[in-house]
This record gives structure tokens, C-alpha cells and sequence, in this order.
């Protein structure tokens, strides 16, 4: 098979495993940062060389490129790809439609929002845990060093909400609905969703030249890129900000570390910054090492759950994570993990599990068995393979 690689850090983890269940992979890198100056065309030409030559049983990548989709149906070869973030406004390509798709997504609101354009060829499966990778990374790594740790974005580096200029009376009533979305619920953008007016929508649309164009769409797509790429991209920078300022002064003598390179300036002294955590060598070494990992998972993502959360588990980690609707569908809270469903719930179990290790550490062990006996990127690569060979049937 053929994996086009574009530096994804997703990318490591799904070769191994496709390689473990015994195929043989050619990579196809045009998709790399060192093949930025080649254009679109020669990368179309470059993988269609590739499969005349290797005739390959399927194409893979992490997440979905149309051209991709539309080179396969041309010369009828299965394209099979798995997403790993949310929103991916591509896969509303018309691309999308390709009876040689095998597209896999992590979020069921997602997938419930794309499904019906192609119904046999879109499908909901969760993203796993790299077991192996992380246990060879963690060897050795024993005792904390960390009380709370969050790895992540604040993302205010990603907030194009902020860089608009909106109407004095269209700002306020935007703002008004994003802090009640944080109030009325810790996931997803339910409220904001239903209040949502048109006016608003052109709004905003108008407000930035850059909005992203439905035109090549199986939809107009106005209203979900507002809804995911601004005003969830805006409700996660304030609540990161409100999650972490309120932990790090309400948990007493116990440290909040933060790594991230975002801008830091609005966050309580109290949180000491790390800065960046690199991904491969020292983040699964930090998951480790902390008595509590903390996730808070953006806003777009409605319903599933993210890579963070699969990484912290597969680390042997300790995992205190925002309730997500999916979450009971794969794990136990207070067996594999802990949620919370308010800031105070947040708080309240940070300080119980700092204080009853042997409470926290069940849990931590709990939750590495499953994602190795269960929820592995094997196991997912697993999965997506038996779909895919049930199609060729």
C-alpha cells in the first residue's frame, strides 16, 4: 500500500501498525515540508506514478485530500483515510462522494454531519492509543515530577475570532453567547449553535476576507465554519484561560505546570510555564511523570474524543478530562479516568487525587490495560482493515 505523508505526528504511529499487520508500505512524501516549492499537479503525478508502478491494494493518509479521492476514483483504487482532527472542513469536498473512499472519523457529530453524502464509504471509529512507541519512550521513567500538567494550546495563536472588526452590536451579542456556552455546558457549542442568527453569520463572514469558500463543498458550509473555526476557537481560549487561572489558585500548595508556546500573559503567576514539550520525546515522558494530566478538548470537537486523551491513557498516566458525549462508549470515569462537568468539579477532584495516590494510580493502570488490551492504533488500524477488505468482497 501507499501512505502519502504530509508531517502529520499521526503518521509514525499508523505506519507501524500497518506494517504490523503485515503490509507493505511505500511512502509517498511530496506531502512533506521539504517538498513545499512542488505544485499540486506534480504531486498528483508523482502518486500516480507511484500506483502504476507498486498497484497497490489501497491509498492511505492521515486525514482527507480531495485530489487524493479524485486521482483514485479516476483509476479505481481504494483511498482509505482516518482523521485525526476536527473540524477537517475537506472532507465536505465533493470529493467526499467517491464510491473508493473509506473514510474514517473520530467525531460522530462529524460523522453524522457528512455521512449522508456518502453512506457505505464514511465511517465512525475513535482514534487509539500508540502503546508500543510510548512504552519504549517512558522506559525507565518512574516517580513525579509534576502535580498537575496540561501539554497544549492556549489557542490564541488560532483565534481568527479575535482579529475581527464586527459591529459594535453584533460583538457584544456574540460575546454574550459564547460565556454563556461555557456556562451552560463544559463540551461542544450546543447553545451558541441553536441561537446562532444569519445576521451574525454574514457577519462575520464579511468581517474576514480569508473565510473559507463552500464552492467546491456538498454544502453551503456559512454557518459550520462560524460555529468551529471562530467562535469554538474563541470559547476555547477563554475557557483554557478560566480553567487554568481558577486551578492553579484554588489547589493550595500543589503546582500547575503548563507546556505550550503560546502567549502566556493573561495566566496566573501561580502556573509556571515550561514552554514546548517535544511530542516524540519528552510529552509521553511528562504523561508519565504527573500525578494529573489535565485535557480540555476544543470546542469543535463535539462529541468524540481527542488524540490527548488516547496518549495520556497509553502512557500509563493519570487522565482528569471535560466529560465528552462519547467518552462512556469506550471508558469507565472513576475505573480508566475522571471527568469533570464544571470548573468546581475540576478543582474539587484535582485536590481528591493529589491526596489519595493509590486511588489515582488504579485508575492510571486501569486505564493503560484497556488502551492496551482495547484501544491501540493496532487495534483501530485493525478495524479500518476489515472494513476496507469487507468492501472487496
Amino acid at each position: 500500500m501507499i501512505v502519502y505523508r504530509y508531517d502529520s505526528i499521526c503518521e509514525p504511529d499508523y505506519i507501524d501498525a500497518l506494517k504490523a499487520v503485515g503490509l507493505t508500505i511505500i511512502e509517498d512524501n511530496t506531502g512533506r515540508s521539504e517538498h513545499d516549492s512542488m505544485t499540486l499537479d506534480e504531486r498528483i503525478t508523482n502518486l500516480g506514478n507511484l500506483i502504476a508502478e507498486h498497484r497497490p491494494l489501497f491509498i492511505f493518509s492521515i486525514n482527507f485530500f480531495p485530489f487524493i479521492a479524485m486521482l483514485c476514483e479516476r483509476i479505481k483504487v481504494p483511498y482509505v483515510c482516518v482523521s485525526v482532527d476536527c473540524p477537517v472542513l475537506e472532507i465536505y469536498n465533493n470529493a467526499i462522494k467517491s464510491p473508493y473512499n473509506r473514510v474514517f472519523l473520530f467525531d460522530k457529530k462529524q460523522y453524522e454531519s457528512v455521512a449522508y453524502a456518502n453512506p457505505n464509504c464514511i465511517f465512525h471509529l475513535p482514534l487509539g492509543g500508540a502503546v508500543d512507541r510510548m512504552n519504549a519512550t517512558t522506559k525507565g521513567a518512574v516517580g513525579y515530577d509534576f502535580d498537575i500538567s496540561f501539554i497544549g494550546s492556549l489557542y490564541t495563536e488560532k483565534d481568527p475570532y479575535a482579529a475581527l472588526k464586527l459591529p459594535s452590536g453584533i460583538e457584544s451579542g456574540l460575546e454574550e453567547k459564547m460565556l454563556r456556552q461555557l456556562k451552560e455546558n463544559i463540551y461542544g457549542l450546543e447553545y451558541v449553535e441553536n441561537t446562532l442568527t444569519d445576521e451574525e453569520i454574514s457577519a462575520i463572514k464579511d468581517a474576514d476576507p480569508e473565510f473559507y469558500s463552500s464552492r467546491l463543498s456538498i454544502r453551503n458550509l456559512d454557518r459550520q465554519i462560524v460555529l468551529d473555526d471562530y467562535l469554538g476557537s474563541h470559547i476555547t481560549v477563554l475557557e483554557r484561560k478560566e480553567i487554568l487561572n481558577t486551578l492553579a489558585e484554588s489547589i493550595g500548595n500543589y503546582k500547575l505546570d503548563l507546556f505550550t508556546t503560546s502567549n502566556t500573559k493573561e495566566l496566573s503567576p501561580l502556573i509556571r510555564n515550561r514552554g514546548i514539550a517535544k511530542s516524540f520525546t519528552e510529552m509521553p515522558i511528562i504523561f508519565k511523570k504527573s500525578k494529573i494530566n489535565l485535557n480540555t478538548t476544543m470546542r469543535a470537537i463535539r462529541s468524540g474524543l481527542p488524540q490527548r486523551i488516547w496518549d495520556i491513557l497509553a502512557c500509563g498516566g493519570f487522565l482528569l478530562t471535560n466529560y465528552q458525549p462519547e467518552l462512556d462508549e469506550f471508558l469507565t470515569p472513576g475505573v480508566h479516568l475522571e471527568t469533570y462537568r464544571s470548573i468546581d468539579e475540576l478543582v474539587e477532584k484535582s485536590v481528591y487525587y493529589l491526596e489519595h495516590d493509590d486511588e489515582r494510580e488504579a485508575i492510571a493502570q486501569n486505564g493503560y490495560k484497556k488502551i492496551c488490551e482495547e484501544d491501540s492504533v493496532l487495534h483501530r488500524v485493525m478495524a479500518m482493515i476489515r472494513i476496507v477488505m469487507e468492501a472487496h468482497k
